[in-house]
């Protein structure tokens, strides 16, 4: 006689993620408290069932590599998860790619991202379509952010004022920039060698030479590089 095997049907977890990206706040645990709070709150007046909620202290949403963010793909792969639950959807990532990234991967395995404090959720079409639109919204916000820094420290770099490490080449006085006569020629004996083909060891070790410190070749690359250093020769 043969036995018929019934298929376990197993609950999917809903998954709450949580992340802070200084040190400060993982010794003080305010805020990873408080998203956990407000995560399992709002499970409870979804009627959710939250199985854990997952944590990446002291880690910056610049990539996904994160040990929290890998164990959460992992189970979403899986096929474990039916959702993954933030409080604000900057926990999760700050880069579109990412966010696409992401939003793929869950579709593919049936998983819905909800964001609390935006008030989301990717099971729907509107709530993916919103996702969307704040994801470039905020590049577009960090893409301008970083225009108009750089347009601000090119407009001291050309005014000779201090806005980082003093250059090789250069004294400060105040905030501002000033020609040192011996290492200028120096720098110049560097830029000519460059010019003629040697290499960042060899002209390393005429810096080193010369100016009594230790010159590495990715050292002797930034100064030769260096906009402000090679404007001034």
């Amino acid at each position: 006689m043969r036995t018929r095997r019934t298929k376990q049907i197993t609950a999917r977890l809903t998954l709450g993620y949580a992340r802070v990206s200084s040190e400060a706040q993982v010794d003080q645990g305010v805020s990873l408290d408080a998203q956990r709070a407000r995560i399992a709150a709002y499970c409870v007046a979804m009627g959710w069932p939250l199985s854990e909620v997952v944590e990446d202290p002291g880690r910056s949403a610049k990539s996904l590599e994160r040990p929290g963010m890998t164990k959460t793909l992992e189970a979403v792969r899986r096929g474990e998860v039916e959702r993954v639950i933030v409080s604000r959807l900057d926990r999760l990532t700050r880069h579109t790619g990412d966010l696409a990234h992401l939003l793929e991967l869950f579709a593919k395995h049936d998983v819905a991202l909800v964001s609390i404090n935006e008030t989301l959720d990717t099971g729907t079409a509107s709530g993916r379509m919103v996702v969307n639109m704040l994801a470039v919204l905020a590049q577009w916000e960090r893409e301008t952010i970083g225009e108009r820094t750089a347009a601000a420290l090119g407009h001291k770099r050309q005014q000779r004022q201090v806005y980082g490490p003093t250059p090789f080449g250069f004294i400060r006085i105040g905030g501002t920039l000033v020609e040192e006569p011996q290492e200028q020629a120096i720098k110049a004996h560097a830029v000519a060698m460059d010019r003629e083909g040697s290499s960042f060891r060899e002209i390393g070790a005429m810096l080193t030479a010369r100016t009594g410190r230790v010159w590495g070749p990715s050292s002797v690359r930034a100064m030769l590089r260096s906009r402000m250093a090679l404007e001034a020769v």
